[in-house]
């Protein structure tokens, strides 16, 4: 019967690692090549991540460099990350897309501060789901009474692990937002 609460605790940490990499695209000032990895690209007739056609690199924490294994794709990369409307402004250089990162103003720092938060609440939404299946699936699977009850204990104990993680995380990431 442990199986649930392995299969829990897997849930759990899916829905902590989801909600960490997309903290990792909440822009910090500092560049990362998380930031545009994402971006849908139209190269070959067909819509590719960046990361899957070009190069990304950061050559200081001001400026993401991007270049397109395809010379010929430096255009679409461009027009890409202007249509993800990122607020980033590429540059195209000979073969590359620089792409200068601005100063973050407070208003704006506030902004992805907020966007953290409702990532985190919706990171925490989903670990309580997947107790509450948990707790279900425990009920359901008409265990004695010790052993169910100490099954709902371990399945609580991931939560609160789980939630503390994805707290302990934003925390981070608040404190790296409102860092000028």
């Amino acid at each position: 019967m442990s199986t649930i609460l392995s299969d829990a605790q897997a849930k759990m940490k899916k829905a902590v690692d989801y909600t960490l990499h997309e903290f990792s695209a909440i822009h910090t000032g500092k560049a990362t090549p998380a930031m545009v990895e994402g971006v849908m690209v139209e190269a070959y007739g067909s819509m590719m991540r960046l990361k899957e056609c070009a190069a990304i690199s950061t050559p200081d924490a001001r400026l993401i460099q991007i270049q397109p294994w395809d010379a010929g794709l430096v255009k679409a990369v461009e027009k890409a990350i202007q249509m993800a409307n990122l607020g980033f402004n590429p540059i195209i250089d000979g073969k590359l897309v620089r792409i200068p990162l601005p100063d973050m103003s407070r208003e704006r720092r506030q902004e992805f501060v907020k966007t953290a938060h409702k990532l985190a609440e919706e990171g925490r939404v989903h670990v309580r789901n997947v107790r509450r299946d948990g707790l279900e699936a425990v009920k359901k699977a008409k265990l004695p009474e010790d052993e169910g009850k100490r099954l709902e204990k371990d399945i609580q104990t991931a939560t609160d692990k789980s939630i503390k993680d994805i707290n302990d995380h934003l925390a981070h990431k608040e404190k790296e937002l409102l860092t000028v």
